[in-house]
């Protein structure tokens, strides 16, 4: 068949170079295909590694910003007082016995024999005064004395001879009487002068004055010669007799306290004076009650005082060690002042905050005793920040380790 007869017919011959050419193409648009999608798969295995990366950084954000905004707290849990605390109060040394010496008899100053210092035993000499007015008196009672005396000896023979003439009959019974009722009469009178004389006698001797109990005269106010007045209101007073061993203190304990003292506690005596020494006593006794103007109960505690190191006057510092309360403590920095009132944080087991209301007791300084609202399993929170709300999530910081010395 001829070309013009193909041509007619539409049917091409092929060039055996055209058709190499073909070849080649289509190999071309094969490998062409083949690099494009390496590259698209390329392209989606970075996609898809961008938007994993992307969706990995999104929940480490998320996570790290919900640890960031979740709180970590330090906890601790209420205690028991393991021993009683220790109430320090001021107070007054006193002796255990304490009298101003006053005289019984008026006149004047005589002499004395101890002065301001000196130790002095139960019926010492102190002072000598003389009393003429008592001396007077004394004469003269002993004069009324013996004639009062007499007319009972004379009231005495008549009553005896007018019994004898009533026996005859010769006098009647009421002159009898009579006569008996003037014996009667004549022994009250002696007995009253008898009395009298007594009195007076007591009386001049408190011309001696004499220390009514062992220990150091603290004061002395008179001098020879001052006029003396008898009685211890009005007059003036010759001495001041203290007893220094035992010494005895005065407290007025609060009345939060009142309850943890009792008599027989051990108690502890320092003087800012006397560095490094502790005195040690004991209470007494208590005035089991409370004074309303003050709201403190008084207690007397007893002190021994065999050196003397002690004087009394001093101002000292007395340390009571309190009974053992069953009440919890915890810190002063556990508590929250809120409109509501005071409360406290406590974390529970999921580490959810739970604001609870609390009752405070005795103030310790450092710690409070709480007498309700927690127990001793809560872990309440440590230094606790105003936005801290009931429900908040916390974390429990670990507890840092002890430094070794």
């Amino acid at each position: 068949m001829s070309e013009e007869r193909h041509s007619e017919m539409g049917i091409h011959l092929i060039d055996p170079e055209s058709a190499g050419e073909l070849k080649r193409r289509r190999q071309i648009v094969r490998r062409a295909g083949i690099v494009t999608i390496a590259m698209l798969v390329l392209l989606a295995l970075g996609a898809g590694r961008t938007v994993f990366s992307r969706m990995s950084n999104a929940q480490a954000l998320e996570e790290g910003a919900s640890e960031r905004a979740r709180q970590y707290v330090k906890v601790t849990l209420p205690k028991a007082s393991a021993a009683g605390q220790t109430l320090v109060l001021p107070g007054t040394l006193q002796g255990f016995v304490q009298s101003p010496i006053s005289a019984r008899a008026s006149g004047y100053l005589m002499r004395w024999y101890k002065d301001i210092g000196s130790r002095v035993n139960q019926g010492d000499l102190l002072a000598e005064i003389e009393t003429p007015e008592i001396d007077q008196q004394l004469t003269q009672g002993i004069a009324a004395r013996e004639q009062a005396a007499s007319s009972l000896a004379l009231a005495r023979s008549s009553m005896e001879r007018w019994e004898a003439l009533r026996k005859k009959d010769a006098v009647s019974q009421q002159e009898l009487d009579e006569r008996r009722s003037n014996d009667a009469q004549a022994r009250a009178n002696l007995a009253a002068a008898d009395a009298n004389v007594e009195r007076l006698r007591q009386l001049k001797s408190f011309k001696r004055v004499v220390a009514p109990f062992s220990g150091v005269i603290t004061r002395r106010n008179v001098d020879i010669g001052d006029l003396i007045d008898a009685g211890g209101g009005s007059g003036r007073i010759l001495f001041l007799l203290t007893q220094t061993d035992p010494l005895r203190i005065y407290v007025n304990v609060p009345q939060s306290y009142a309850q943890l003292i009792k008599p027989g506690q051990p108690v502890s005596v320092t003087q800012t004076e006397l560095r490094g020494r502790t005195f040690r006593g004991e209470v007494a006794r208590t005035a089991a009650s409370i004074d309303a103007a003050t709201r403190t109960m008084q207690i007397e505690v007893t002190l021994p005082n065999r050196d003397g190191a002690l004087l009394p006057g001093a101002y000292v510092q007395v340390s009571l060690p309190l009974l053992v309360n069953q009440a919890l403590t915890m810190p002063t920095n556990t508590l929250m002042f809120r409109s509501e009132g005071m409360r406290v944080a406590v974390v529970d087991a999921a580490g959810r905050v739970s604001l609870r209301p609390v009752n405070i007791g005795r103030n310790y300084g450092e710690t409070v005793e709480v007498q309700d609202g927690v127990s001793g399993l809560d872990q309440v929170v440590l230094n606790p920040s105003d936005s801290l709300a009931d429900g908040d999530l916390v974390k429990v910081a670990a507890a840092a380790p002890a430094k070794k010395p």
